[in-house]
């Protein structure tokens, strides 16, 4: 994304999904295939139009994302829906092969089936393998939305960077989907983020509580977050591999490399179109708190790692049921009650005060009155369930969702 953008002139969005087998829906490590059949030759990275597919760490995961930033999300979520299905379609027919959604695959077993990518870039991968040993749950069977807001100066950062931090801790509720781990649901509806807060425990500070701290530039940023991580792990690095801006791996990283901000806690969902309205929401509620329409700049900076990030975690676990007890947090978005109200009812009010504002289209509000209707992707996924979870009945509700991803249709249980 270029330096040139300013705050909300532009979007970046990248959604991974899994690669698996049209019939058993087991994965298969087949992105390098895959991307091969995109492209009509070996390739990393394919572009088609307005969209580019490419390879993450995972062999069974790829990835689609806007070629370049999307100065408006009206209508793209239609228009990834309709790229994905012709997609889904080329790899049925060629490889046997067809896309899943959601934030992990249901059963699994990354001890057995992991496969690293092993083409370009990979002496990253195995460098991330040797220190922190890459068949597990957070590392191999993961996938993700991520958001890219752009900002042009060091004032826009810090408005920026304050307003992600105070967003971060409710946005599983809009968008968990991650409700299984090798055929069990063991508590969490956000199973994705609870491992992947702890898939790099070896060197604490690469991920922290996931809430990174305030800071009020990019050279608070450098100083505070970035040096002392690189310094943590540069033992375990001696070759300096590692020593990039990306190896954070907090909920919201700094890309100053383009100058954008990246959003990393929304897990995929069951169609583009439920990412999107999603994302739509997320950015417009961060908007609001740039704009200072509730709260001043001054006040969110404020706000304490530990607080938000202690949200987070009750977050990761009851998602759209999540109280939310704090009227000082309510306040930061204009919302005052005289009672805890849910983290999904907190996104109710927000999106309805901020599409009366203008901030919200339509077509945003019509796909997510499904989640206030009937709750977050997870929360559907375990309510079609209906507490059998026999290999043959997950089965059965993954067809599903792999049929509205195909079929662009969203999840829905009514």
């Amino acid at each position: 994304m270029a330096a040139d953008y300013g705050l909300f002139q532009a979007c970046g969005i990248e959604i991974e999904y899994m690669l698996v087998d049209s019939e058993s829906l087991s994965i298969r490590p087949a992105a390098d295939r895959a991307l091969e059949i995109l492209a009509g030759e070996p390739s990393q990275e394919v572009l088609r139009g307005e969209f580019c597919w490419s390879n993450e760490l995972a062999l069974h995961v790829i990835e689609i994302k806007t070629a370049e930033p999307a100065r408006s999300l009206t209508g793209l979520g239609l228009r990834l829906a309709e790229e994905i299905h012709l997609v889904d379609r080329m790899l049925q027919d060629a490889l046997g092969l067809r896309l899943m959604p959601t934030g992990m695959h249901p059963w699994m077993d990354p001890r057995k089936e992991s496969a690293l990518w092993p083409h370009e870039n990979n002496e990253i991968y195995e460098a991330y393998n040797r220190i922190f040993g890459c068949q597990g749950h957070g590392w191999t069977n993961l996938q993700s939305v991520h958001l890219n807001l752009p900002f042009s100066n060091d004032e826009e950062f810090g408005r920026l960077h304050a307003a992600i931090r105070l967003v971060l801790p409710i946005l599983p509720a809009l968008a968990a989907s991650s409700p299984l781990i090798e055929g069990e649901h063991r508590g969490f509806l956000d199973q994705r983020l609870e491992v992947y807060r702890h898939n790099q425990d070896r060197v604490p500070l690469i991920t922290g509580r996931v809430i990174p701290d305030s800071v009020d530039s990019p050279l608070d940023y450098q100083s505070s977050i970035l040096q002392p991580m690189y310094a943590q792990i540069a033992p375990l690095d001696p070759e300096g591999i590692l020593q990039e801006e990306w190896l954070n791996s907090q909920g919201a990283i700094a890309r100053f490399e383009r100058n954008t901000i990246e959003i990393r806690l929304l897990d995929a969902q069951e169609s583009p179109v439920m990412d999107l309205a999603i994302a739509e929401l997320a950015i417009a509620a961060i908007r609001g708190l740039v704009e200072e329409k509730d709260l001043s700049w001054e006040f969110q900076t404020l706000w304490p790692t530990e607080t938000l990030a202690g949200l987070l975690e009750d977050c990761l676990r009851l998602a759209d049921q999540t109280p939310v007890n704090q009227s000082a947090y309510l306040n930061c978005f204009g919302i005052s009650s005289n009672q805890p109200i849910n983290a999904l009812e907190v996104w109710r009010q927000l999106a309805w005060k901020l599409s009366n504002q203008g901030l919200l289209s339509t077509e945003a509000m019509e796909a997510l009155g499904l989640i206030f209707h009937e709750g977050c992707l997870a929360r559907r996924i375990l309510n079609a369930l209906q507490g059998d979870f026999s290999h043959s009945r997950i089965m059965a509700v993954y067809q599903q969702l792999c049929e509205c991803l195909e079929n662009r249709q969203p999840f829905c249980l009514r």
